[in-house]
């Protein structure tokens, strides 16, 4: 269960920190400090003083300006993508491994989050931050039999990646990231090659 936030303990990164479905309503800041505001758009906004304390107590590397606002326990499968009112900027993408959670951000502002599936002990999804070195629409694997890997970005020269899978339980991969297919074919329209991905293990990143 995600720790009740305290003080000015960053929001953002406790929102990251949730697991399948262990991801409750932040807190909100307070009016005051809340730097905007949109109607219609079910987010967080996150404070200057929320930043400044993750980041200076490692917990993300860089600011986040709203995170989503997840009411219920995602199971495995299950997504949630808002993109409205969020402006066009820089995109980049957070996975924790440990909470089997991946994150998509424009601008600072989360737009889209998914239960993954990843990497099995034989074959351990690296972490670190990856650059997307290739975008393939309708790929198959070459080393697992053919295997449909749609909506592939390609974070290592290895070929592990990001793509669109059959997310259920008891599932894992051969060390890339699987997201639900739908998600996945919103985040290659979203990304482009170049654009960081960040892979955790841990909640601090």
């Amino acid at each position: 269960m995600l720790l009740a936030i305290a003080g000015l303990a960053s929001a953002a990164a406790a929102a990251w920190s949730s697991g399948i479905g262990q991801r409750p309503t932040p807190a909100r800041a307070p009016k005051q400090a809340t730097a905007q505001h949109w109607s219609g758009s079910d987010r967080t906004f996150i404070t200057d003083a929320q930043n400044f304390q993750a980041r200076a107590e490692g917990l993300f590397d860089r600011d986040v300006k709203s995170v989503l606002n997840v009411r219920k326990r995602m199971q495995y499968g299950q997504y949630m993508w808002d993109e409205k009112n969020v402006p066009a900027g820089p995109m980049w993408v957070r996975v924790d491994l440990k909470r089997q959670i991946l994150s998509v951000f424009r601008d600072g502002h989360e737009i889209g989050t998914a239960v993954i599936l990843y990497g099995a002990d034989e074959k351990e999804t690296p972490v670190g931050v990856f650059p997307i070195m290739a975008k393939i629409r309708d790929h198959k694997s070459i080393t697992y039999d053919n295997a449909p890997m749609p909506y592939t970005l390609r974070l290592t020269a290895d070929g592990v990646s990001i793509h669109g899978s059959d997310v259920r339980w008891g599932r894992a991969t051969h060390g890339c990231i699987g997201v639900p297919v739908d998600f996945a074919h919103k985040l290659f329209d979203e990304v482009s090659k170049g654009d960081q991905v960040t892979i955790v293990s841990d909640e601090r990143a």
